[in-house]
């Protein structure tokens, strides 16, 4: 009995309560001896509670008790200046960059700890326009408190608490041949100086990022191949080059190329496409495509050639096969095969009749 009365004593101090449910970080308010609300962050609910207590006791016998206010106080743009830091020598590091540009336009100058998962399911909802995107950007955020939680700078994950939303990769966007053929000759019209990195897109399927940081080094015309060291993955792989591909590099490359020099230079660190691809989509009247798309293109031409789903694992650097598996509808032999399996379930039946 005398534990019981004690838990309803705790259950009933109002002025303990935790700021996060579940954090296990347990916060006392009450009203001093001048009248002013006051706030304190404790730690464990039994040490918080005997806070409380004598919080009271000394505002009803009109003690004023200074309460210590650090000077500065932790933003969201300093957790992602840590995830940034964290990440500087990442492969995606760039990525990251851009997520803090823009999430510290947003929420930058807010405090970290006043953050909720409202806020942050708030937000992601307005400036996401993909469950993609939204998975992406809260990943990020994680990573940011992530980063704070082992610095000391918050005690909360608040990110974790936003649920993930389920992705519809069901439609891949790629170029039929007609496509292909019609954007090829606007940007031979308009910027023929790209058509070779964009035939060489679609027909390796290389992701940007390792297309635009190949040398002439990585490159064999000879073997076929580019040897790639640094990829999305983590590993080296070696990209097959076909009739198309060879043909595109052989059209730029110089009599004594520069072991060191880039084969596609870029006027931009990231890369971008943009400026001149997405002109030439409207040109052509091509709409849902992106750069990246062309990715799209390589692996399900690959599967309506007949490919299995492991080659195009591996022609494409998937890091499992379940990414190459969105293709295999495509394939002529994967509808012959269920058409197979139909008749030959039909036979056993036919016999027992007779």
């Amino acid at each position: 009995m005398p534990r019981a009365r004690k838990l309803n004593e705790e259950k009933r101090e109002r002025g303990v309560y935790e700021k996060f449910s579940g954090s296990n970080e347990w916060w006392v308010r009450w009203t001093d001896g001048e009248g002013k609300l006051r706030r304190q962050k404790v730690g464990r609910k039994s040490a918080a509670i005997t806070a409380y207590r004598k919080h009271k006791e000394e505002a009803r016998a009109g003690v004023i008790v200074p309460v210590l206010r650090n000077t500065k106080r932790v933003t969201v743009s300093d957790l992602t200046q840590l995830a940034i830091d964290a990440t500087r020598d990442h492969k995606d590091a760039r990525n990251y960059v851009s997520k803090a540009k823009i999430v510290n336009e947003a929420l930058g100058d807010r405090p970290a700890s006043d953050i909720t998962p409202q806020m942050l399911e708030a937000w992601l909802d307005e400036h996401c326009s993909t469950p993609a995107t939204r998975n992406r950007y809260k990943a990020f955020l994680s990573l940011c408190y992530r980063q704070g939680m082992r610095n000391g700078k918050v005690t909360v994950n608040v990110a974790r608490m936003v649920a993930q939303k389920r992705e519809n990769n069901a439609r891949l966007r790629f170029l039929t041949r007609a496509e292909y053929d019609k954007l090829c000759a606007v940007i031979q019209k308009w910027c023929p100086q790209h058509l070779q990195e964009f035939i060489v897109s679609v027909n390796t399927g290389m992701r940007l990022s390792e297309q635009f940081t190949v040398t002439w080094s990585q490159v064999d015309l000879d073997a076929r191949t580019i040897r790639l060291e640094d990829t999305k993955n983590g590993s080296a792989r070696t990209v097959v080059l076909n009739a198309d591909a060879v043909a595109a590099i052989q059209s730029i490359r110089p009599s004594k190329p520069n072991p060191s020099a880039v084969v596609f230079p870029s006027d931009t660190a990231d890369h971008t496409t943009k400026t001149w691809f997405v002109p030439c989509l409207e040109e052509a009247k091509i709409a849902d495509y992106v750069w990246h798309s062309n990715r799209h293109t390589f692996c399900s031409w690959l599967a309506m050639a007949g490919a299995s789903i492991k080659e195009i694992q591996e022609l494409a650097g998937h890091k499992t096969i379940t990414m190459s598996a969105r293709y295999a509808h495509l394939s002529p032999d994967h509808k012959l095969s269920v058409i197979e399996r139909i008749s030959a379930a039909a036979k056993p039946q036919a016999k027992r009749k007779h």
